[in-house]
């Protein structure tokens, strides 16, 4: 069965987008690529990348101590803090009122998906920052992305404001290709916390054991999205991204970004095949 007949199987479900492609940022298969979704945690690979361009620029140190708070600016001005009971990450939350290294929250923001220290690093970094790491890996091939950061993680004020971050298939797919074409430590270094993300219901569900995936996920309400770049041992690697805002439940919504991620694995020496 082949991506286009597992979209069909779900046609009228929701809202359903595909990219898949080769690491040097050429498609293969697109399905609504262009298309935004909420963005959910996908949006904090972009948060990453930008954290690291300002400790190579050395206007951060990845060692450097943050104080572990739950009080942030909103993108819709006032304050706001994240709901611990939607955090599935509680480490951080255990570090509350103490401070802890950098990169120990970009760990928990991106192998854990823990909001509080995503809102924590964002706040090192930047909004705007995040926002051009985003926009600078915009795939040529995308000619209007709408992929955006414009909030932290749990901004009731700014979602009330219709305030929201946004990634679509394409958006997301320039992200990895720029992570995983950068030189030097800080690409290494990213690609290694992606292949730790310890949230693997998705790409890496049903892959051979052991495969490694460099992906970052993300999940709300409705909302189910993976994307990856996978590194078979027999084949070029290859990005994949699904994202779902469907009223799928949540179960089926993770076997179908599994079931497409499989059919890709099994064309892994021809992806044009993919079909």
């Amino acid at each position: 069965m082949g991506i286009a007949e597992l979209l069909r199987q779900v046609d009228g479900a929701g809202e359903f987008g595909v990219w898949l492609g080769r690491v040097d940022g050429t498609p293969v298969f697109v399905h609504e690529a262009e298309r935004a979704h909420y963005s959910a945690s996908t949006m904090k690979l972009p948060v990453a990348m930008a954290m690291m361009r300002k400790i190579d620029a050395g206007e951060l140190s990845i060692f450097q101590q943050v104080a572990v708070h739950n009080d942030f600016a909103s993108a819709a001005g006032g304050r706001f803090g994240v709901n611990p009971e939607e955090d599935e990450a509680p480490k951080t939350w255990k570090q509350l009122g103490k401070k802890v290294p950098l990169n120990w929250l970009a760990t928990e923001m991106i192998a854990r998906s823990s909001n509080l220290a995503t809102d924590l690093v964002l706040e090192q970094v930047g909004i705007p920052a995040a926002h051009a790491a985003l926009a600078a890996a915009t795939l040529p091939s995308s000619p209007a992305p709408e992929s955006k950061i414009q909030r932290g993680i749990d901004d009731v004020p700014a979602a009330r404001a219709g305030i929201s971050n946004l990634m679509s298939p394409a958006g997301m797919a320039g992200v990895l290709v720029a992570v995983g074409n950068q030189q030097g430590e800080s690409g290494e270094y990213l690609r290694e916390l992606l292949a730790g993300n310890q949230w693997n219901g998705e790409i890496p569900a049903l892959l051979p054991k052991r495969t490694r995936v460099e992906h970052k996920n993300g999940w709300d309400t409705r909302i189910r999205h993976d994307g990856g770049i996978v590194r078979p041992k027999d084949a070029d690697p290859f990005v994949l991204v699904v994202c779902t805002t469907s009223d799928l439940p949540d179960p089926d919504a993770q076997h179908l970004i599994a079931s497409i991620a499989l059919e890709a694995w099994n064309h892994r020496h021809n992806l044009e095949a993919v079909r």
